[in-house]
């Protein structure tokens, strides 16, 4: 029969079908987000809430879908009539377009049945399945039309404000307005609406009898089956997965039940007279209490069946058969399903794990990847939907938390699939023009009649396939066989028609070969909709409530953890629910799925990093046990035995020693910490599955995620572990922080054993950040709290008398006193702790510390500068009199606030000490860690020439303070001290000078203070005035350098006062006076040995040094008869 005898309608039928289907699609989406936002008050038309709307509203309601304008209750309708035909014309033309959906439907499916089309889903599958998706598609739409309950309001009073605005209702409206009315029951409506169509219809659906039951079968036939296993036979691994039904066989479960339980219910008739109808029928009503309409939206079957069949005359059996159908359902679908899920758990992980092992089998065994993936979304959505919308008491079949493992398997497959696209794209190339082209070419030739139409498409495909070779894919050609498809589907639509001069019903073999071919097609050119078809999982972003559920459970399980990057990747599906009809739902759509996907990832690195807290926890519990302070017991226990006086007594029990956790007697003894470390192994497992996820053009790192919370809790718990008290003013030593730090910094490492991830970056920023005074977040750092602690705790009680610095041991120590300090000085500031803090602090930090103390003895310079102020004039003429004892005396006596210059002096020195202990920790880390920079840095200070520039040289010492070397001019005080120059340089020069003279001549006072005897055991004074050497030495550097001044003159100068007025308290009788002569006197040798500037020879020439030997016999004398 030519094509130019058949009407211009019967050619179109594969056409209208594909544009119909789309469309319906799209008319789905915005019905549904109509009904969604009329049922979200936040999104509802305002019109429909507004109070003075209200009378209208129901008016127009209650009469709908007559229009009266002549009311009184519309008078508030006529104010805003041109704001309602602005807002409410989407809404409103939604609802045109769904009525002429319906015309369109109506014709194409009166078209069908006059062309008598056959229909088998085994032979012609795309024209019945496109059928049979338009009668559902169709369907659906009009249910959840009808489930808008605002429709009437909505279209009623867009009518009304165009009627006010224009005269006239709107041309559609008495159309649409009938249409809303005839629909309020619509199954009931399509019942009958469908009665002609019910042959087409029921053909179709019976066709289903070769799939739908050998597809629902119960988990235990597929595993006496052995479905979708490749290693039950290995002799057939290589051999291609063939089937007569290749299309049938990954079609979704769900669309067939749909189509059987809606197809029945419109053409309910052939339940009576076909036994297969009925048989089909029964198993859908018994495989599901609820089928999906769209999206979150459901469809209660038996309750909807009974109430439409109930009120049919005959129908008591088919109503009996519901019921009956509906306990099996509540009785063993949940079961049936469960044993499914479980089922496909260990198929899919089989079939994913040989995959991973031999890509190759993607080649002949595409088909098996794909049913997997049907199969295991099938049972996915039925578990989702049914859990959501419970009908029984018990819920345990309905709570699966072993879903996520299904769906991670289902994930594998799909990255398979895009990952070697290529390989099966060159095995079904070769498949196509070695094996499919030389079939079919057979099939065509051995036809009995083929007119010529049909046979030039034909040939086309035979051309088509014979053309391709390996080279293209090589090449990286881009395939497209979509006009290949359509093609095959105009010609099932031109051979399916009756009186057709080649029919298809009688070529079976004919539509089975074309099925495979175009299935090979599209492993060629369509991997990616095809995983879309069969896997497109993005109905959970409409269940986020059960999908944020089902991650918890899966994150509270530890032998599921590992599988929670199937939440996230989930997310990566969710744009594709989207539908050109409905662009204004991309932004919505893609902003849940953003925040789902941030959520989960941010959930999954929270879990890990508590998991790897409590680690640390454990581990720094550990390393605690082997720190020094705690061996004392074990000593004093070794003494306690070896003494006599221990017999008689039992011994205390033997405390157990560090290490022995590690004994393990029995491997079945599982500690917390085994636990720890296996449930972060499975967790990291997930974090670390894919470097990287795209959702919605967003990049999501998993591993980001886990590495900025790694910093964020690293950098608390270190200032955590420093257990500063505000309150108590106590504080970690930084010995034991040290440790736990490294115990901490070890169990990080051992992170990148389990996720590619740089460590070391997080220890950099999270370090760094600890040097500064706050960190990124603005919250005080370890350096801030030690700083803040050894400035105002420790040096304080030092001012206070309470601590004293012994230089023999290179420590600041608690002195007896009648308050007790709650801490003790020396376990802070030995050797060992300040290089524990130089480790912890690092330069930046001791950087820190040392501007902090410099701002200290900048205060106090500017105080002493107040004082000298106070005493210029009389100290310009001691300055110039120091040759003239009585004279002296005299000034000396007017001289105001002594002993408060003195003890600001040694306040200064004190902290300068404290600084010394500081830099010579930090320079003892630094040459540990950077031996040849250190070693550089100090030639280039010992090498500066004295002629360099004081600038330069001011370069080069503040490079070598930074590396904790000394210097002879202290960098960070001539900065602190720099900010107190005034306008007047040279009134600055001099008190510099006189505050130089204030001191020497002050320092005979100190020899009447008790606490100034000289202790050969500490190698200084109680009253730390030995300190004054330093501060002497370094303010006086630090003051000439700023004002320019000869530093060596000065100090000359300031020996030479100082030697003047000790040597008067040698002629002094009163012994009061003159009780610590000898102590004060071996200061100036301490000033001498400190300075760089001064020599003992020049100290000769102006002191005696015999004054200094006797000096140092009679204090060491002293102290051998005071402690005998």
């Amino acid at each position: 029969m030519s094509r130019g005898a058949m009407q211009p309608s019967q050619q179109k039928l594969a056409e209208k079908l594909t544009i119909l289907n789309d469309r319906g699609i799209g008319m789905l989406t915005r019905i549904y987000n109509i009904k969604k936002a009329c049922g979200d008050p936040k999104a509802k038309p305002s019109y429909l809430i507004d109070k003075n709307l209200e009378s209208a509203v129901k008016f127009i309601v209650r009469k709908f879908p007559a229009v009266e304008t002549r009311n009184n209750n519309l008078a508030q309708l006529q104010k805003e009539k041109s704001e309602i035909l602005k807002n409410l014309a989407l809404y409103y033309f939604t609802f045109v377009d769904v009525m002429e959906f319906k015309d369109h439907v109506c014709e194409l499916l009166n078209t069908i049945d006059a062309c008598q089309v056959f229909f088998d889903i085994t032979v012609n599958f795309d024209l019945t399945k496109n059928y049979l998706d338009l009668v559902v598609t169709y369907t659906t739409l009009m249910l959840l039309l009808s489930r808008i309950e605002e429709r009437k309001a909505i279209i009623g009073l867009y009518n009304y404000a165009h009627e006010m605005t224009h005269g006239s209702s709107d041309r559609e409206y008495p159309r649409l307005g009938q249409m809303i009315v005839d629909y309020e029951n619509p199954l009931k409506k399509m019942m009958e609406e469908f009665v002609p169509h019910g042959k087409s219809l029921s053909d179709a659906l019976v066709s289903l009898q070769m799939v739908y039951p050998r597809r629902n079968l119960s988990a235990d036939q597929w595993r006496n089956a052995q479905l979708l296993s490749l290693i039950s036979a290995p002799s057939t691994m290589l051999n291609p997965a063939q089937s007569d039904t290749m299309p049938c066989e990954y079609l979704s479960l769900d669309t067939m039940e749909k189509w059987i339980v809606f197809g029945f219910i419109l053409c309910h008739a052939a339940l009576n007279s076909d036994p297969a109808a009925l048989s089909l029928w029964k198993l859908a009503l018994q495989s599901s209490t609820c089928l999906c309409l769209f999206r979150d939206e459901v469809f209660h079957i038996h309750k909807a069946a009974e109430d439409l069949f109930v009120n049919i005359r005959g129908y008591n059996k088919r109503v009996n058969d519901i019921r009956e159908c509906k306990e099996s359902a509540l009785s063993h679908a949940g079961s049936m399903h469960r044993e499914r899920r479980k089922f496909l758990r260990s198929a899919l992980k089989e079939l994913a794990t040989v995959l991973a092992d031999q890509p190759g089998l993607l080649g002949p065994k595409a088909l098996f990847v794909f049913m997997a993936l049907s199969f295991a979304r099938d049972e996915i959505i039925w578990l989702l939907r049914h859990a959501d919308n419970i009908q029984k008491k018990s819920t345990d079949d309905f709570i699966d938390k072993h879903i996520a493992e299904l769906i991670f398997y289902m994930e594998e497959l799909r990255a398979h699939v895009r990952k070697y696209g290529p390989v099966m794209q060159r095995y079904y190339v070769q498949y196509l023009s070695g094996f499919d082209a030389v079939v079919l070419n057979e099939l065509v030739q051995n036809l009995s009649v083929c007119p010529e139409d049909e046979s030039i498409i034909m040939s086309s495909f035979v051309n088509t396939m014979t053309s391709l070779s390996v080279k293209q894919v090589e090449d990286g050609e881009v395939f497209d066989f979509r006009g290949m498809r359509l093609d095959w589907f105009r010609l099932q639509a031109y051979t399916s028609v009756s009186k057709a001069s080649l029919g298809l019903a009688d070529h079976r073999e004919l539509g089975k070969m074309m099925n495979t071919i175009i299935f090979h097609t599209k492993m060629v050119d369509s991997l990616v909709e095809m995983l879309v078809e069969t896997s497109d999982l993005s109905i959970f972003c409409f269940y986020s409530r059960a999908f944020e559920k089902m991650f918890q459970q899966c994150l509270e399980l530890p032998s599921q953890s590992r599988y929670s990057i199937s939440f996230p990747l989930l997310c990566t599906h969710f744009m594709s629910c989207t539908h050109e009809l409905c662009p204004e739902e991309r932004h919505h759509i893609g902003d849940r799925s953003l925040s789902l996907c941030n959520m989960f990832l941010d959930e999954m690195a929270k879990q890990a990093r508590n998991l790897i807290t409590d680690i640390c926890t454990e581990q720094c519990t550990l390393s605690d046990q082997l720190l020094p302070k705690h061996c004392a017991k074990t000593i004093s226990q070794a003494v306690n035995k070896k003494s006599k006086k221990q017999t008689g007594k039992k011994g205390e029990p033997e405390r157990e020693k560090p290490g022995v956790e590690s004994m393990r007697k029995n491997r079945l003894l599982v500690t917390n910490l085994d636990k720890l470390h296996t449930a972060l192994s499975e967790l990291c497992f997930s974090i670390n599955y894919v470097p990287n996820m795209m959702v919605w053009e967003h990049t999501f790192t998993p591993r980001e995620y886990l590495t900025s919370h790694l910093e964020i809790r690293f950098t608390k718990s270190i200032v955590g572990m420093t257990m500063y008290n505000q309150t108590t003013q106590e504080i970690a030593k930084p010995s034991e922080l040290l440790t736990s730090v490294r115990a901490y910094m070890t169990v990080l490492q051992s992170i990148e054993n389990y996720v590619q991830i740089d460590i070391t970056r997080v220890f950099n920023n999270v370090l760094l950040q600890q040097t500064q005074h706050l960190d990124s977040h603005g919250e005080p750092t370890i350096t801030s709290l030690y700083t803040n602690w050894y400035l105002e705790t420790l040096l304080r009680q030092v001012s206070n008398g309470h601590i004293a610095y012994f230089p023999a041991m290179k420590a600041f120590v608690n002195l007896p006193t009648e308050n007790e300090l709650t801490f003790n000085a020396e376990e802070y500031s030995d050797i060992s702790e300040m290089r524990s803090l130089s480790e912890l602090l690092g330069p930046y930090g001791m950087k820190f510390l040392s501007e902090s103390l410099m701002w200290h003895i900048s205060s106090q310079v500017a105080e002493l500068k107040k004082l000298v102020v106070d005493n210029v004039e009389v100290l310009t003429q001691m300055r110039t009199s120091f040759d003239k004892p009585d004279h002296m005396a005299a000034l000396f006596k007017r001289l105001t606030s002594v002993d408060s210059v003195l003890k600001r002096m040694t306040i200064i020195g004190v902290i300068l000490s404290f600084r010394s202990l500081a830099q010579e920790a930090l320079r003892d880390v630094l040459s540990c860690h950077i031996p040849f920079l250190v070693s550089s840095v100090e030639d280039f200070k010992d090498h500066i020439p004295r002629e360099t520039d004081m600038k330069v040289a001011m370069n080069v010492y503040e490079l070598s303070s930074a590396a904790g070397l000394p210097c002879e001019i202290d960098p960070a005080l001539v900065v602190a001290l720099s900010s107190q120059k005034s306008g007047n340089p040279e009134e600055e020069y001099k008190i510099a000078c006189l505050l130089m003279v204030f001191v020497a001549v002050s320092m005979p006072t100190l020899a009447s203070n008790v606490m100034s005897q000289y202790s050969p055991a500490i190698e200084g004074h109680c009253n730390n005035i030995h300190c004054l050497a330093k501060a002497i030495n370094q303010i006086a550097a630090a003051l000439f350098t700023i004002h320019k001044g000869s530093i060596e003159d000065r100090l000359k100068e300031f020996l030479a006062l100082a030697s003047s007025s000790l040597l008067k308290i040698g002629q002094e009788t009163d012994k009061t006076t003159t009780r610590n002569r000898e102590s004060v006197y071996l200061l100036l040798d301490m000033i001498v040995q400190e300075s760089p500037f001064l020599t003992m020879d020049l100290l000769e020439s102006c002191f005696p040094y015999v004054l200094l030997r006797n000096a140092y016999h009679a204090v060491y004398k002293q102290s051998v008869s005071s402690s005998a």
